[in-house]
């Protein structure tokens, strides 16, 4: 897709066989909420987001079972055929588990290591030395994430008093944000001091306020070139925590900040954590930047729609396509550029429906029972009764076929950047 968007320049990282950075898609994560050492629980977890689209999972790592778990994970998605790349994540006792269980480090495609929880006082360089060693060792990449929740209370210490011996002090909120970018520039530096390569490390600062999060990222995506790892901790619940993340991450992707992203979604009870990742890919494909199924067009509804039949219909589509995604991923390169309109009445249902490869417009409060298809752009069959959604369906799965089949020659692979405006006037 093209966005129109340039992005920041940075080094490129590999997380196993995934590129993150430099001329890299905007890369997809997740994380786990299992008990890692439940080997089961946590294997049937990472197959779930990796077919849901996540291109990196990490998982806990916090005990010594959980480290011995790693290995097995690793091994029992492989003989699936899930290849994802798993990054462990450690805090407090990172070092110990890695120097114990040097398995676990093998099996995992980078470390994520946070600087303010790796020891206190004059600890806290030997257990950092001692992970990055490891990942030297095991030639790991390393994700350096500072969070605003567990910052090294020394170095806020230091910097405050610092800050206090100023003309012109600063508030303590853009002390606390230089803390973040200080926090992930220092460590960065141990680390490549210690002989890990620059090409093996990649940066995050997250906190949990849209606001500061902007500002700190733009301030260290101005002091480094390192790949940047985007998302708005603890970001909440449902909407909310949907919609600050998309503010947040939806500016600075279109200032072209940003080489991996994850949406840090609080699930409801029993809810799929598989959502995190439909909203980042959702995030990625509405801003124009990745393409990952084929959208849906579909209109709000209004006096004019009294009837449920093309929202359900919608539903039904958008599902349907999603689901189908794993198997034509293969089979119909390029489909996940598709776009698809179902419209619920005359006003913009036919000009949508053209705008679309394939779009219908479904009657509304006291149209003709009529339901016209467009396929680019044109009018193709007018679908009438009681299976017009079936018929509708059928139609789609025929346009795919037909169209991004392996060495088929496709009419338009985006109607909404090929029709002129004038044309459906």
């Amino acid at each position: 897709m093209f966005s129109g968007i340039h992005r920041r320049k940075s080094r490129q990282v590999f997380i196993g066989h995934v590129p993150v950075g430099g001329d890299a898609p905007i890369m997809v994560q997740s994380m786990t909420n299992t008990d890692t050492e439940d080997v089961a629980a946590t294997v049937a977890q990472v197959a779930a987001l990796a077919r849901a689209g996540s291109e990196v999972v990490r998982i806990t790592v916090n005990t010594l079972a959980a480290a011995r778990a790693v290995p097995k994970i690793r091994a029992e998605l492989d003989a699936m055929g899930i290849d994802v790349p798993l990054v462990g994540d450690f805090h407090f006792n990172g070092h110990k588990l890695l120097t114990e269980v040097p398995d676990c480090a093998k099996a995992l495609a980078k470390l994520r290591i946070n600087p303010g929880n790796v020891g206190q006082g004059s600890k806290r360089d030997d257990q950092f030395g001692a992970m990055i060693k490891t990942a030297i060792q095991f030639d790991k990449p390393v994700r350096i994430g500072v969070n605003w929740g567990s910052l090294d209370p020394e170095l806020i210490a230091r910097m405050m008093d610092e800050n206090g011996k100023l003309d012109a002090p600063k508030e303590a909120d853009a002390v606390m944000r230089e803390a973040l970018i200080v926090s992930a520039l220092e460590s960065a530096a141990k680390a490549e001091a210690l002989g890990l390569g620059g090409d093996k490390i990649i940066l995050s600062c997250k906190v949990s306020a849209v606001q500061d999060l902007i500002a700190v990222y733009r301030d260290l995506a101005r002091r480094c070139d390192y790949p940047l790892h985007l998302g708005l901790t603890e970001a909440g619940m449902g909407s909310k925590g949907i919609v600050a993340s998309t503010a947040a991450l939806g500016v600075l992707l279109q200032e072209g900040i940003g080489d991996t992203i994850r949406i840090s979604l609080t699930p409801e009870p029993g809810g799929d954590r598989t959502r995190e990742v439909i909203v980042a890919q959702e995030i990625l494909q509405t801003m124009g930047l990745r393409s990952f199924t084929p959208m849906v067009a579909a209109c709000p509804g209004c006096g004019r729609t009294t009837s449920t039949f093309f929202q359900e219909l919608a539903e039904n589509i958008q599902s349907y396509l999603r689901n189908q995604m794993p198997v034509w991923k293969s089979q119909y390169p390029g489909v996940e550029e598709m776009h698809v309109a179902v419209m619920g009445c005359v006003v913009n249902g036919p000009g949508e429906s053209k705008l679309a490869n394939i779009g219908i417009s479904l009657p509304g409060s006291g149209e003709r029972p009529v339901a016209p298809v467009y396929i680019d752009g044109e009018k193709a069959v007018t679908l009438k009764g009681d299976r017009i959604a079936e018929e509708f369906h059928a139609l789609v799965d025929d346009y795919v076929a037909k169209n991004y089949a392996v060495g088929a020659t496709r009419k338009a692979q985006s109607r909404k950047k090929e029709i002129p405006i004038k044309q459906i006037a």
